[in-house]
């Protein structure tokens, strides 16, 4: 048993920064005021939020009137895509995309799934096929820029200019592109969806990024953020984003060095699974079913042995069903038995070698089955 557990699930959310705490910290000593006030501790206070916002914008070339910060990914996803007459995307989305969309089906508005491959991306022809369907209406089109439970990445060059060409506008989930991808695979598009924490910032702040028309308010109340976003904007955590994002400028870089590693571990543990997702992926992620295991028994036998992996979103964890991304890709047989496995930028060989050994044990003693997969 180790003291200390290895952390392989960075897709959920990842270690912050020294110099984001540290930036957070002077800012909650010097910038506590609200940012809405108009006296000179309120003007303090907008100054750290306005300089994150800044640093925000710059980062993915729009004005920064055009970057709302939000209280992570989810309402950023939420809030770009609520008021959509005519939706397009896939269930290899995140859950805050395919339950607004499940929501904007109950409501009477058009709605059209896409079918994804068996690599778990989406192809330009089954894109075209959806949009021919649906001329006529103003449409929009939500796609990730990197799913976030298999690593696969979109062409989303080739699929936001077929988007164009019909005139339909595209969301794009960036939530785990920012600061791991290089940003011209995935600064495609009309709006992105940003969170903090996943570049090692603080949790409770992403941001909604537009290079289009904003949306209709989602929350209702003040007229903070040109009144697209009630709610006091907090100093403290715009700061630690803002330090999170100028920290990452070179993450890409230190994320290519993981695909080795993330290389090593699947190869080792193909004798007992096999690999979800192929084609291009970012480096650090793998998702693999283990033959016969439950993915969440697997979870917790794992994690009583020191290591933190997951069967699927952190967002849906807690729910007895499977993976909905990889029964979309592949049924529910491979997802019952899935497992996210996601390495962070401080992830050594050494820990890549204890991991390994942790598997081995759990692995060896056999397999478990729930009844529902018997």
């Amino acid at each position: 048993m180790v003291t200390e557990p290895l952390y392989f699930d960075w897709n959920a959310t990842t270690p912050p920064r020294a110099e984001v705490l540290e930036a957070m910290a002077r800012a909650r000593r010097e910038a506590w005021g609200n940012p809405a006030s108009v006296h000179r501790v309120g003007r303090q206070a907008r100054l750290w939020v306005q300089r994150a916002r800044e640093t925000v914008a710059g980062a993915l070339s729009v004005p920064p009137r055009n970057v709302l910060f939000t209280s992570g990914g989810t309402e950023a996803n939420n809030l770009a895509l609520h008021d959509c007459e005519c939706l397009v995307t896939s269930r290899l989305e995140h859950p805050s995309i395919t339950r607004v969309a499940e929501h904007l089906e109950a409501l009477g508005r058009q709605v059209r799934w896409l079918q994804p491959t068996e690599e778990g991306r989406v192809e330009t022809g089954e894109l075209a096929r959806a949009l021919d369907a649906l001329t006529g209406a103003r449409i929009t089109v939500a796609l990730s820029a990197v799913n976030h439970e298999t690593g696969v990445l979109n062409a989303l060059p080739e699929l936001v200019e077929l988007c164009q060409r019909r005139g339909a506008r595209v969301h794009v989930d960036a939530v785990q592109a920012l600061g791991k991808l290089p940003i011209d695979t995935w600064l495609h598009g009309d709006s992105w969806a940003l969170a903090a924490h996943k570049l090692r910032g603080p949790t409770g702040i992403g941001a909604l990024a537009l290079r289009c028309e904003a949306p209709r308010p989602l929350l209702l109340g003040g007229e903070q953020q040109r009144g697209l976003r009630a709610g006091t904007e907090d100093a403290a955590l715009a700061a630690g984003f803002e330090a999170a994002v100028l920290a990452a400028q070179d993450g890409p870089a230190r994320y290519a060095q993981l695909e080795p590693l993330r290389v090593r571990l699947e190869e080792a543990l193909r004798r007992w699974a096999v690999c979800n997702g192929a084609g291009p992926r970012a480096p650090h992620v793998a998702n693999l079913s283990f033959t016969g295991w439950n993915g969440p028994e697997l979870v917790a036998a794992l994690d009583l042995e020191g290591l933190c992996v997951s069967s699927g979103s952190a967002c849906s964890a807690g729910t007895a069903e499977p993976s909905k991304v990889i029964a979309a890709m592949l049924g529910e047989q491979r997802a019952r038995s899935a497992l996210r496995i996601s390495l962070g930028e401080t992830t050594s060989e050494a820990e890549i070698d204890a991991a390994l050994g942790l598997f081995e044990r759990v692995l060896g003693r056999g397999t478990l089955e729930s009844s529902s997969n018997a």
